[in-house]
């Protein structure tokens, strides 16, 4: 076989164990997927009225919160999505599964390439309830072309590989399921740190800089445009930009440290 083709064929091997894995053992992806759910009854229900007040100069309109909000929430759905990627890289390295692989005849490569596939269909996949459950609760896109919505997809997959090379890379470098945990943790916090909640002009001076400068930001409000028919500006090319130097620079960072462990 071509190495092309030994790849692909070992990559797609891969790929279907880390699902079963994902089905097997759904507790990890089901705690995961709560926090954005729970974020957004929470936000929606309870501070619903008082943002969308804030944020309309003193109407109060859940629904049009609800449209703001949404966007972000399924953008930190991917970020929590991606820390049980890193979780599982981690026990993959310290259970001693790795190392068994690699006295087999398997395509090097594939054992990540997997991992990142795999999670990518979960957090497509936790990206959907999600979804489901925003518009249960009001929100609609009927402003948004079908060119637009096709752009937002896109923009989710290519989101979702880019943090999910991030959190290979963290499952790598991490001696424990725990620690992997942690160290993936930013990407929960910074969708709180960007204008998922609140926008840009809201927040104090000297915060600002941080919701502005990080990559949900831009991200979320490119998918916050898209879907909602209005004009992105800049945050499009922002975006792409943030998603491509994620991908890279994870994808260099856990073939190195891959490529570092004893063969």
């Amino acid at each position: 076989m071509s190495t092309l083709s030994l790849a692909v064929r070992d990559s797609s091997t891969m790929l279907r164990r880390n699902l079963l894995h994902a089905r097997r053992y759904p507790s990890l992806t089901l705690n995961l997927l709560l926090t954005p759910v729970m974020l957004l009854l929470l936000f929606v229900y309870v501070f619903g009225d008082t943002m969308s007040a804030g944020i309309a100069g003193g109407a109060a309109d859940r629904s049009a919160y609800v449209a703001y909000i949404v966007p972000g929430i399924l953008l930190m759905t991917i970020g929590s999505t991606t820390v049980g990627t890193a979780v599982s890289v981690s026990n993959d390295m310290t259970e001693g599964i790795i190392a068994r692989f690699r006295t087999m005849a398997i395509h090097r490569g594939s054992v990540i390439v997997g991992h990142v596939v795999g999670s990518v269909i979960q957090s497509v996949a936790s990206v959907v309830v999600v979804g489901a459950v925003g518009v249960a609760i009001g929100f609609r896109s009927t402003d948004a072309t079908p060119l637009e919505w096709l752009a937002a997809f896109g923009l989710l997959v290519l989101f979702a590989t880019a943090l999910t090379w991030i959190a290979v890379g963290m499952g790598l470098v991490s001696p424990n399921a725990e620690a992997a945990s942690n160290n993936a943790l930013p990407l929960i916090l910074l969708p709180l740190l960007s204008s998922a909640f609140v926008p840009l002009d809201a927040m104090p001076g000297w915060f600002r800089p941080i919701a502005e400068y990080q990559p949900f930001t831009p991200a979320i409000e490119t998918l916050r445009g898209l879907l909602l028919g209005t004009g992105i500006g800049h945050q499009g090319w922002l975006a792409l930009a943030w998603c491509l130097g994620l991908a890279v620079l994870g994808h260099r960072w856990s073939a190195a440290r891959f490529d570092a462990e004893p063969k």
